[in-house]
């Protein structure tokens, strides 16, 4: 087996030549399909817009020759209380007057008229630009719309079902975000610090404060998802209610933690901006200038979609989607993620290998890690990924993360690479094995990413090396790091945090395009370092009469390694499976219409039913859908998030398992290793009886009593369980 080193095969082709099951003609069609498809990662995936959003642009006619005006419904007011001449002649009396009659006679649609006028002022100043009043006023707006909707004095005439109450928070909104824009244009929009107001000779300090698990320190600057327009990704994960949706720009950090180096350049993520009334009172009089101290929040979306007012639950405005977008067009991630140099230059892209956080990382969040497949990158996921985030309890659940690999090695070095990184990532993290969630991941691989997935959960005994030899390994001769890359490649065990495994479009047996036309071409093209080609043929050099079969050794490509004649596959398939972990799998199957269509019948294009096929899954389920596409598709996306619902709800039931079997946490501790193994493996039989599983022995942890079991008497993953701060005794309710 290669052991992390390729070599142009020097191997006469002819005595093992297979013939094609397609004809070259069918060969070029898929180099043509497999360039449409890289096409594709070169696109746009956001579109500044000429104007940017605005819900109050029709109602307030923002846009109007005439400018901004009040709504018909304060044109009424207005006149009811002979106001109206006023502010056709002084806006800024009629908006004093308007507090001044709000004070003597409370009332919902006064508090409503003032947010608007006061809006339509902020609008006029900004124009005008006097900006330390477009400022105040935007302030006044949005602290009386805040009052509308959340202050209890007004509990008694505020109506839900009164499209004012759905103008408030409109005006809420659009007076926040206009205060943001301005604030942000002398840069002063930084969670840590405060911006001023001024007001006369009064000055108000808004204190600007990130709540969610970003820091202060990783906001590098700000921009507004209402200027973008989302062309990239299918969906738009949108919620409605109060707030501006903000793109956080994130700073990379130096030594701060040991997950910054699992960040992306240039990541941006998403948050909600909240403008907070210390003390919503209807009134704080003439003697405070009818001002409202407040304080300025950002949030986490992905924290929670609710936010708590004046005390209420309020669901807050966010977008998950536009953040990730303007991420995704970032040219320092596009030039991490090149997935065609990825393809013909393994070497140059190991610079960038590894796996990638788009989330803060959460100990307390399940881990689902998306490995892509040939000639592909993360940016293939993200279809996947955002349609996921979506959904509320996935996310509050999950954490996701993606590999990146050199796709032109052979699949095995990958998994070699993989299993190497996992196990950095896992000693960086989570070295004391503390945190439980880290230790049920899941794995989701596409393509060839499926098999470089199942490789980390399968032990290879000598199984692997007898591919090779029919000698010992103790008589390789050669380098001592050398012999080291060849024994990590050829013997290693399951990974015991891998719980679960989803393969889409997998080639479990290979594919018939890894043909004589393909695997010459893809020498021709993909170019390998000669510090490791040289190591393969230097250990086939020095251990002549060792090895039956060099080929392994020194095949060099991962078209080579996905060829049907490769030994390597009935290996992994009667290799020995981890019992702890559930397998899935997604075949594609394309549409028996059209030309090309026909002459793929029974495969996805790329990849047959046969070899797709595998009979040690617990669910398969099949997809009309091009081999590239397979995973984007909404049947895919939907299947992949019953088997996230299905992991989380056997999680949950090993959980209340273990707190009937472990009250005292005294007791565990006295528990030997040995018989925690066997309760555990009580709880795995009885939770696979009770779901229909067929075999599994998911542990709960590293089976350590001292520390995994009397976790599980005390708070355990208190947000990737529920709400904050829930304790997983309440999952019994």
């Amino acid at each position: 087996m290669h052991c992390g080193m390729e070599a142009d095969c020097k191997r006469d082709v002819n005595a093992r030549r297979r013939k094609p099951s397609h004809s070259v003609g069918i060969f070029l069609f898929a180099l043509v399909f497999f360039a449409g498809v890289e096409g594709c990662a070169t696109q746009k995936f956001v579109k500044m817009r000429e104007i940017p959003i605005n819900p109050l642009a029709d109602p307030l006619h923002l846009f109007s020759k005439a400018g901004p005006s009040v709504s018909p419904r304060t044109e009424m007011l207005l006149r009811r209380y002979d106001l109206l001449e006023v502010y056709k002649r002084d806006p800024d009396n009629c908006l004093l007057r308007l507090q001044e009659l709000a004070e003597n006679e409370q009332g919902g649609e006064k508090i409503y008229a003032i947010s608007e006028l006061a809006y339509i002022l902020g609008r006029r100043s900004e124009k005008e630009q006097q900006m330390g009043k477009a400022l105040d006023m935007y302030g006044i707006s949005g602290s009386n719309a805040y009052l509308y909707l959340f202050s209890p004095q007004m509990d008694a005439a505020r109506n839900p079902y009164d499209p004012q109450f759905r103008g408030a928070c409109d005006l809420y909104n659009g007076a926040l975000e206009s205060s943001l824009r301005l604030v942000n244009k002398h840069g002063t929009l930084r969670p840590g610090s405060a911006y001023q107001v001024h007001v006369g000779d009064r000055t108000y300090e808004i204190a600007v404060v990130a709540k969610g698990n970003w820091k202060n320190e990783d906001f590098d600057h700000i921009e507004f998802c209402n200027d973008y327009d989302v062309k990239g990704l299918d969906t738009t994960n949108v919620t409605y209610g109060v707030g501006v949706p903000l793109i956080a720009v994130r700073k990379k950090q130096a030594g701060i933690d040991q997950a910054e180096d699992y960040y992306p350049d240039g990541l941006s993520f998403p948050i909600t901006a909240l403008l907070r009334v210390t003390a919503p009172g209807v009134s704080n009089g003439k003697q405070s200038d009818f001002r409202h101290h407040c304080v300025l929040e950002l949030h986490d979306p992905l924290e929670t979609n609710d936010i708590k007012l004046a005390n209420r639950l309020v669901p807050m405005q966010t977008d998950l989607s536009t953040p990730l977008a303007f991420f995704l067009d970032n040219p320092q991630f596009r030039k991490q993620t090149d997935s065609t140099l990825g393809l013909i230059n393994p070497n140059k892209s190991q610079e960038v290998r590894g796996i990638y956080m788009l989330e803060p990382f959460d100990p307390d969040r399940i881990p689902v890690l998306m490995v892509h497949g040939l000639w592909s990158s993360p940016l293939t996921w993200m279809p996947m990924f955002n349609d996921l985030r979506s959904f509320q309890e996935l996310r509050q659940n999950y954490q996701f993360w993606f590999y990146q690999y050199p796709s032109g090695q052979p699949f095995w070095v990958s998994g070699t690479q993989l299993r190497h990184d996992l196990a950095e990532l896992k000693k960086r993290l989570d070295p004391q094995s503390q945190y439980p969630a880290l230790d049920q991941m899941v794995l989701v691989g596409h393509s060839m990413g499926g098999l470089v997935s199942r490789m980390q959960t399968i032990s290879s005994g000598d199984e692997f090396w007898r591919t090779l030899s029919d000698g010992s390994f103790s008589d390789v001769r050669g380098a001592p790091e050398d012999i080291e890359k060849l024994e990590a490649a050829l013997f290693f065990e399951p990974n015991p945090s891998i719980r679960r495994v989803v393969t889409i479009g997998t080639p479990h047996r290979g594919s018939d395009y890894a043909n004589d036309y393909t695997r010459w071409i893809s020498r021709k093209i993909i170019k390998l370092p000669t510090t490791i080609t040289d190591t393969g043929y230097s250990l086939a050099r020095q251990n002549p009469s060792l090895f039956r079969d060099t080929d392994l050794l020194t095949t060099n490509t991962s078209i080579d390694s996905l060829s049907p004649e490769s030994p390597i596959f009935p290996v992994m398939l009667r290799a020995k499976r981890a019992p702890w972990v559930h397998y899935h799998n997604i075949i594609g199957v394309v549409p028996d219409e059209g030309f090309f269509n026909k002459l793929s019948s029974g495969s996805d294009g790329v990849v047959n039913f046969e070899s797709a096929h595998m009979d040690d899954v617990e669910s398969e389920i099949m997809v009309q859908s091009q081999h590239q596409e397979i995973h984007r598709t909404p049947r895919s996306i939907l299947e992949v998030r019953r088997i996230l619902l299905e992991h989380l709800n056997v999680v949950r039931s090993e959980l209340r398992w273990a707190d009937r079997h472990f009250q005292n946490p005294k007791q565990a501790n006295q528990l030997s290793t040995e018989n925690a193994d066997d309760l555990v493996r009580q709880a795995s039989f009885s939770q696979s009886q009770s779901v229909g599983y067929i075999e599994g022995i998911p542990m709960l942890s590293n089976l350590n009593p001292m520390k995994s079991i009397p976790a599980l008497t005390g708070k355990l993953w208190p947000k990737s369980l529920g709400r904050k701060n829930t304790t997983w005794r309440s999952l019994k309710d």
